[in-house]
């Protein structure tokens, strides 16, 4: 078993306290990411993944809820969420696979594919991400925009998410920043988050590895009661 795969039980089981992010054994932390809403990310790498892999582990107010692991094409391989610990994993052969790379090249990727909980759940997400030909400088760092929309149905077709927006992705660390997004509600009515990223932070830099979110704490924790506003609605579907 690689080392990687030992690191959500021990991270998800980590006790609440403000401290600093470290990587597992054979892991390296590349980048933090303060965002809008209450949440620091820590994107790392390890030695046993394949080339291209990278993790991204989010922390809110109460301490680690999500850590999921992506592939060069931003790909979501795993991710496993928080109370009650869940894994969820891709499955096999894709009908239409994200592709950063398409992306870039185009404008335009479309993606359509499969994923599985260990709690036996299975959903489908199809959509899109277009660039919007914008760019945005956020901490000294350049990002594209994108356009989003995706739905997400679970084995009998019924949708259980719907949301579109923009985010960022750059194309130095093949990755997507969230931006804001809506999410439709049972009813028709659309809510919408911001989870933008605020400052990005590397090694070796005031901050780096800090597991205390700095922005928009008081508002994330005032809705608490209600799941589409919290950290995980600023979780792209891949």
């Amino acid at each position: 078993m690689r080392t990687a795969l030992l690191v959500p039980l021990l991270f998800l089981s980590t006790p609440v306290f403000a401290g600093t992010f470290t990587a597992p054994d054979g892991c390296k932390a590349k980048l933090t990411v303060q965002s809008r809403g209450c949440m620091v990310s820590h994107f790392y790498t390890c030695e046993k993944d394949a080339k291209g892999d990278q993790w991204r582990a989010d922390y809110d107010a109460s301490g680690p809820f999500f850590l999921s692991r992506i592939d060069s094409e931003t790909q979501w391989l795993e991710s496993y969420e928080s109370n009650p610990t869940v894994k969820e994993t891709l499955d096999a052969d894709p009908k239409d696979p994200a592709s950063f790379s398409g992306l870039l090249a185009t404008g335009l990727d479309t993606f359509d594919f499969a994923l599985t909980k260990d709690n036996g759940e299975h959903t489908v997400i199809k959509g899109f991400d277009k660039l919007t030909g914008k760019t945005a400088t956020i901490d000294g760092v350049t990002l594209q925009q994108t356009e989003f929309e995706y739905t997400q149905t679970d084995g009998k077709g019924i949708v259980q998410r719907h949301s579109k927006g923009h985010e960022f992705i750059s194309a130095e660390w093949r990755t997507f920043f969230s931006g804001h997004a809506e999410f439709e509600a049972d009813d028709g009515t659309w809510t919408p988050v911001d989870g933008a990223p605020v400052s990005f932070i590397l090694s070796g830099e005031p901050g780096f590895d800090a597991t205390t979110p700095l922005f928009e704490c008081d508002a994330q924790m005032s809705s608490l009661g209600n799941p589409s506003l919290g950290p995980a609605a600023f979780t792209p579907a891949r």
